[in-house]
């Protein structure tokens, strides 16, 4: 090889990553790693055992769980570790219908979900259950009226996230909690994307259960938790074991729990001082990047999450934008990582009554706690070359 070639392969290879896809997962924050080490070498006990070992197991867990209950203003016994946010999500509506056959067989959710709630959703109809989706206006907002008009005397759930995964728009929840608690409807609130972004107290939510995935700030991937609101019953989806309380069999995941509380505890400490940084550099992404002729900023201009910047192209394909920007370095994402590969387009900017042109062309940068401005520069820098390109290949 040619030694002016294989300088420029090395100078490729040793580019370093901007990474802007934090909405899809996040590094596991280092001392978040130390607390778990202890529990995945010589603390390696069966919480269930009665020997020693296996109480200093069973510690853990319940300290992470008092944790966890400290941050969310809730008691220890009310939260549940479970295997990620979408078992949350499904343990919350499922276990909760399942559960309420007897007093009706309707719930309600919007179109904008992500998929572990519809796709649980549609599950549920094959069982004779009833799915309403409610629409959402131009910045993905709910209205919490709409909730109330939905509700039927057959109603047993419903499902309303707090923050948008795609566009980052947040949901009127405490509102809609209000409006559920009055009509003695249980309230399920997906809160993924909220976790370790905004306030997370259930008492000022009004909610009755809530989903948390570890991974979404800066824990262990292969962790969630539901939040069960005390006299709520669910039916468990696990069976073989009476671990969380008989609401999910199965041996537990000491390092994985003790990683997402310490997770969770860092990135509430840190909020005050994350947020405003991350909304800064989100802004200045949004003022450039809509320099781009035919751009559009998707979600609330104000109600968003402060880490997310979303757009569309018109007249390109998102899925080609990412791939330039991945040889460029960048990190990013159409939308949601779970619907990664699909050449349709989002159901969220559908909903939101996108029309093919542009809803096909979308990116979701998503900023995170070691982004910089020189990155947010240099994202600005080579985006508009990118769509340029792209839209003269007719990509």
């Amino acid at each position: 090889m040619p030694e002016h070639a294989s300088n420029s392969v090395a100078s490729t290879n040793t580019q370093r990553l901007i990474y802007m896809d934090h909405a899809a997962t996040t590094a596991l924050d280092p001392r978040v790693l130390e607390a778990m080490m202890p529990h995945l070498t010589e603390e390696y006990g069966n919480a269930s055992s009665i020997y020693a070992l296996g109480r200093q197991a069973l510690q853990a867990i319940s300290h992470s769980r008092e944790e966890v209950a400290q941050i969310l203003n809730c008691q220890p016994a009310e939260i549940a570790f479970v295997g990620c946010g979408s078992e949350s999500d499904n343990l919350a509506i499922k276990g909760m219908a399942f559960a309420s056959q007897k007093k009706g067989n309707h719930i309600i959710t919007s179109s904008i979900e992500h998929h572990a709630v519809l796709h649980t959703c549609n599950y549920l109809e094959r069982f004779g259950f009833e799915t309403t989706y409610l629409p959402v206006d131009e910045y993905a907002l709910i209205d919490p009226d709409a909730v109330g008009r939905a509700i039927t005397d057959r109603t047993v759930l419903v499902s309303i996230m707090y923050a948008n995964n795609e566009v980052g728009t947040i949901e009127p929840i405490a509102e809609i909690g209000k409006i559920c608690r009055a009509r003695k409807i249980p309230f399920h609130v997906d809160a993924v994307q909220a976790g370790g972004a905004l306030p997370l107290d259930i008492a000022e939510l009004n909610v009755d259960l809530l989903t948390l995935s570890s991974h979404k700030f800066y824990g262990p991937k292969g962790m969630g938790i539901l939040y069960v609101r005390q006299g709520k019953r669910i039916l468990p989806q696990l069976q073989g074991g009476s671990q969380e309380r008989g609401r999910r069999a199965g041996t537990e995941n000491v390092a994985g729990i003790v990683g997402t509380s310490t997770a969770l505890r860092l990135a509430q400490e840190e909020l005050e001082v994350v947020t405003p940084r991350l909304r800064r550099l989100r802004d200045r992404l949004i003022e450039g990047i809509l320099t781009i002729p035919r751009s559009r900023l998707t979600g609330h201009p104000t109600l968003r999450l402060a880490n997310n910047a979303s757009f569309c192209f018109e007249g390109v394909e998102g899925e080609s934008i990412l791939i330039h920007l991945d040889m460029l370095g960048l990190a990013a994402s159409t939308g949601s990582a779970c619907t990664s590969g699909s050449v349709d387009p989002s159901h969220v900017l559908e909903a939101m009554g996108f029309a093919p042109e542009w809803s096909h062309g979308s990116l979701r940068l998503t900023l995170g706690k070691k982004n910089t401005e020189e990155e947010v520069e240099r994202v600005i820098s080579i985006l508009p070359g990118v769509v340029e390109k792209v839209r003269t290949l007719g990509l």
